[in-house]
């Protein structure tokens, strides 16, 4: 049976049942509010509650024209745009999170309100407002949208690096576009994506993972531990049918913090580098480069001139801390980095023939952005676009850069492949993948990288 991850645009009843079971300890009971003897989650729901939202967008759907002399400037020229096909509306519902009272600002998913033309929030006390995007993320998922409004009622936002496996956590959101519901469980794991390979959801990985539930609507709702902070924004769930298995997924403040602050104040996220490439140390891999320790981010390679350089890390370096916190993956790292503005500086540890070393590195300004194409003439790579990879990825080839939700490529690919070659022909250019496609005819075996696997996918 395939699993297969779900980001939803359109959180359910019985938080309660959270103290059905006998687990629960008398310190955990003790600082839960009773009524006639039984917890509680009532005043924590009443809090939380006005702080979430319901949106409703409509976004156009772009179609093409069955006929291809629509498509001809000369004959539109002539003939007008009338019989052209129109551009019919999508409609969907999803979730949202006030962070921001005084600005009205408004937390919720990128793919929510991607390519909206109208949305509209809904409040708890059932007003209605338009809302404009203020920025949007599609790396992170992460959005900011802004109403003009009064009387609003934000949820205070938490340290996701304070939650531990085992807390208590309750989901609030728009299932089915049902209006508010509340559900609870708790946190199941951390730092999901980031901890040794990539989980294909998003290009920025460190997700919190909860059994409470969440149902298509919930993207873009509240993920609020027992004091009535947010730790999470509620983005995927992964099941074989599209419904909920007690297994969801949250963006973490921890991220939200960062990106957030780009997006109120530029409208978008500023990346930046330090240019080094980077991968996972394992206990495997640290036994056979004679290190002690196996958790940490190792430096693979140095692009020349960049930050890295300029600071005096070296290619066979372990990073095991930023900032003194510990780095305990390459993904852990890239997400801490790609969170930063051009121009913040930031302290490395380093380890380097057993000894550990601090750098102080400031993050440069990334290049410009490749140019990216699709491939159009083999329906299994339809909804995926490809670029060549970067000069400093330690990973060369093709990389599959973004994947469309349903589409045919989200079947065999994730977001961050790196395709090697075709029927054993290296490809290192977008030019050469089409090139080896088209000359390996109808049946091609594409060698592809995925974090640390080796995956072979055959397109026939």
């Amino acid at each position: 049976m395939s699993v297969r991850f779900h980001r939803f645009v359109l959180a359910t009843a019985a938080a309660a049942a959270l103290f059905a079971t006998p687990a629960v300890n008398a310190a955990a009971q003790s600082a839960i509010p009773t009524r006639d003897g039984m917890p509680t989650l009532a005043p924590l729901v009443e809090k939380v509650v006005p702080g979430v939202v319901n949106i409703a967008v409509k976004a156009k759907v772009e179609v093409s024209a069955d006929n291809p002399l629509f498509n001809d400037p000369m004959f539109r020229r002539f003939f007008g745009d009338k019989n052209a096909p129109k551009m019919p509306e999508r409609s969907a519902v999803g979730s949202g999170i006030i962070i921001d009272a005084k600005q009205g600002y408004i937390l919720t998913n990128h793919h929510v309100i991607e390519d909206a033309s109208d949305i509209a929030v809904t409040l708890s006390d059932r007003r209605v407002f338009t809302a404009k995007v203020v920025g949007s993320d599609d790396q992170t998922d992460i959005a900011v949208l802004k109403v003009d409004a009064k009387n609003l009622t934000a949820i205070p936002m938490g340290d996701s690096e304070d939650v531990k496996v085992g807390d208590y956590v309750i989901a609030v959101g728009n299932p089915f576009a049902l209006g508010q519901t509340v559900t609870a469980g708790i946190v199941s794991a951390k730092g999901r994506g980031s901890m040794g390979g990539t989980m294909g959801i998003e290009g920025y990985e460190d997700f919190i993972q909860t059994d409470a539930s969440i149902n298509p609507g919930n993207s873009g709702g509240a993920l609020v531990n027992l004091k009535g902070e947010l730790v999470g924004m509620n983005t995927a769930i992964v099941g074989p049918s599209g419904g909920n298995v007690g297994i969801g997924f949250a963006v973490p403040t921890s991220m939200i913090k960062g990106v957030m602050a780009q997006l109120t104040q530029y409208g978008e996220v500023k990346r930046g580098i330090i240019g080094v490439g980077i991968q996972d140390l394992n206990p495997e891999l640290a036994k056979n480069l004679g290190m002690e320790q196996t958790e940490g981010a190792l430096v693979g390679s140095i692009a020349k001139g960049s930050p890295a350089e300029a600071a005096g890390v070296k290619a066979g370096d372990v990073v095991v801390a930023m900032d003194g916190r510990p780095v305990r993956s390459s993904g852990e790292l890239r997400n801490r980095i790609g969170l930063l503005t051009v121009g913040t500086s930031i302290n490395l540890t380093i380890v380097r023939d057993k000894v550990k070393k601090d750098f102080k590195v400031t993050i440069g300004k990334a290049p410009a952005e490749q140019e990216v194409a699709k491939v159009n003439d083999r329906p299994e790579l339809e909804g995926a676009t490809f670029s060549s990879a970067a000069s400093d990825d330690k990973v060369k080839g093709v990389v599959v850069t973004q994947i469309e939700r349903n589409s045919p490529a989200a079947q065999r690919f994730r977001q961050g492949d790196h395709i090697l070659s075709v029927n054993r022909k290296p490809v290192n250019t977008v030019e050469e993948f089409k090139t080896a496609l088209k000359d390996s005819g109808r049946s091609s075996a594409l060698f592809v990288k995925r974090g640390e696997e080796d995956v072979l996918i055959v397109l026939q």
